[in-house]
């Protein structure tokens, strides 16, 4: 019997989180309309064989991908393949907070880079948290650019001033950040991300994989039954 067929059964003690089952479900149906548009637009995928799960979760959880939170000796991986500009993201945000305070201290939450074409500041989010990585604060920008998606999100001007300001706020040496912003190894970096999430099949965000397995959540639930599976497993 495979993780996905037991899922169902495994019960769920969490508190249920500020986001409801409906919004939760039109949360994800607007993920497999993006993804739709995604694969009009991009058309490609990965050059990876990711059909061993052993390799998949290899793909999803490189050495040196991003991690929000490390649990010593943790064994389980949950995976977001995120937009900072993506509206869905934005809503499922608080929910993967929740999960990263209840689950925090048994399993590693990373977070690949998947800006989408249509997003015209996407990327340029992505290169202000991957600079502000490289100063340690990972974790900060990544709140803020959620915290403050509408307020920048959406917008067909550049906001690199906006995200700079951010860095300001956070204590970042501004020298460095401007200089990891415009580095051509901060777009590689992103484009790295992106490569993986074309090859385990990412069409659109956010997407989650625990231990390289893709989830397909319905309920705001499924997420706390896959890891309580996967921690059970061992």
């Amino acid at each position: 019997m495979t993780r996905s067929t037991r899922r169902r059964g495994v019960p769920s003690t969490a508190p249920r989180t500020g986001l409801s089952n409906l919004t939760f479900s039109l949360v994800i149906v607007a993920v497999f309309v993006v993804a739709v548009g995604a694969l009009l637009v991009i058309g490609r995928s990965g050059d990876e064989d990711v059909s061993d799960p052993g390799r998949a979760a290899a793909v999803a959880v490189r050495a040196d991908s991003h991690r929000l939170s490390s649990a010593p000796g943790a064994t389980v991986d949950f995976v977001e393949f995120l937009d900072f500009e993506c509206e869905a993201c934005g809503a499922v945000y608080p929910v993967i907070e929740q999960l990263r305070e209840q689950y925090g201290d048994r399993v590693n939450f990373v977070i690949r880079y998947f800006p989408g074409p249509s997003h015209a500041n996407a990327e340029r989010a992505a290169r202000a948290v991957e600079a502000a990585a490289q100063q340690g604060r990972l974790e900060p920008m990544y709140q803020r650019m959620f915290e403050t998606q509408s307020e920048w999100g959406e917008q067909q001007v550049p906001m690199d001033e906006r995200f700079r300001g951010y860095a300001r706020d956070l204590g970042l040496d501004l020298a460095r950040y401007d200089a990891a912003y415009a580095a051509p190894e901060t777009g590689q970096r992103i484009d790295a991300d992106r490569r993986d999430g074309y090859a385990l099949g990412v069409q659109g965000t956010p997407t989650f994989f625990v231990d390289g397995e893709r989830l397909q959540p319905e309920t705001v639930d499924d997420p706390r039954r896959a890891l309580d599976e996967a921690l059970a497993e061992g």
